[in-house]
């Protein structure tokens, strides 16, 4: 399946043209409200095409009780538009209450795994399913880690018995900021746990690249996908973009470069 990030830029054009796309993500905390101009989009487009509830709240990695009234509205609106995956990111956004609106990486520890699968089994349990957790795109690391970043992902994912949002440009990214091989990262991801696939554009500032979404698909991470699919499989894509949005047609045409990359390199 391949699919788009669901933008309020692109929702007439989708109405009106009805493009070729398999299904589109819908990012949770725009439509917990089930209310205003975007939930009556979504709506309309939920009536032609299946998506996915993909979130940036749920901090999962917090110290701060887990957020029972979040968790409550995720349920709400998973029984409401049935969707095909359910993902978070694996990290926190925040502490004693604030919300950094940030997605901040986590210490590669045996403590924070045990944390982490705690809180991952508790949100299955009441959301009454698995989840997708994505890794996430960083640019400092810890000094008292204990393992690498995909030995952790890994261990997580086996430990809460969840699934991973393997985010190929983060992987891309944080190979260059790190000083490691995204090459071997994907080799340490074991391949039943992966249900989906990110794609996205970066900006390079030469000394490190930054996760933004707001550009192209590089020729690199391009190669990455491609690597991706020959280990993975035909997993599920989304092509995600959040800023400097172009045309629908734009994107379109990535997703097409998508698929000719998936059916000449699947297994």
């Amino acid at each position: 399946m391949f699919g788009l990030g669901l933008r309020p830029a692109h929702y007439e054009a989708i109405i009106k043209t009805k493009p070729a796309v398999d299904y589109f993500e819908l990012l949770s905390e725009d439509f917990m409200h089930f209310a205003g101009e975007d939930f009556f989009w979504m709506e309309k487009i939920c009536a032609h095409y299946p998506v996915s509830l993909h979130g940036v709240s749920l901090s999962i990695g917090s110290c701060d009780p887990l957020n029972l009234a979040y968790l409550c509205a995720l349920k709400k609106l998973i029984a409401h538009v049935q969707p095909l995956f359910v993902s978070d990111h694996l990290c926190w956004t925040g502490v004693n209450g604030v919300n950094t609106h940030d997605l901040l990486p986590l210490p590669y520890t045996e403590e924070a795994i045990d944390h982490l699968v705690s809180r991952i089994k508790i949100t299955q349990d009441y959301l009454n399913r698995q989840i997708m957790l994505e890794n996430v795109s960083s640019y400092a690391a810890f000094s008292d880690a204990e393992m690498s970043e995909c030995e952790f992902v890994a261990e997580v994912a086996r430990r809460a018995d969840c699934f991973i949002l393997l985010d190929i440009n983060n992987v891309y990214v944080n190979a260059f900021n790190h000083g490691f091989s995204a090459e071997s990262y994907l080799e340490k991801i074991p391949v039943g746990r992966v249900k989906q696939f990110h794609l996205s554009g970066h900006k390079h500032c030469q000394t490190h690249i930054i996760d933004t979404h707001d550009a192209n698909i590089v020729d690199e991470v391009w190669r990455l996908y491609a690597i991706a699919v020959k280990r993975f499989g035909e997993v599920a894509l989304i092509i995600e973009r959040d800023s400097d949005i172009p045309p629908l047609t734009a994107l379109l045409t990535e997703l097409d470069y998508a698929r000719d990359i998936s059916m000449h390199n699947c297994k």
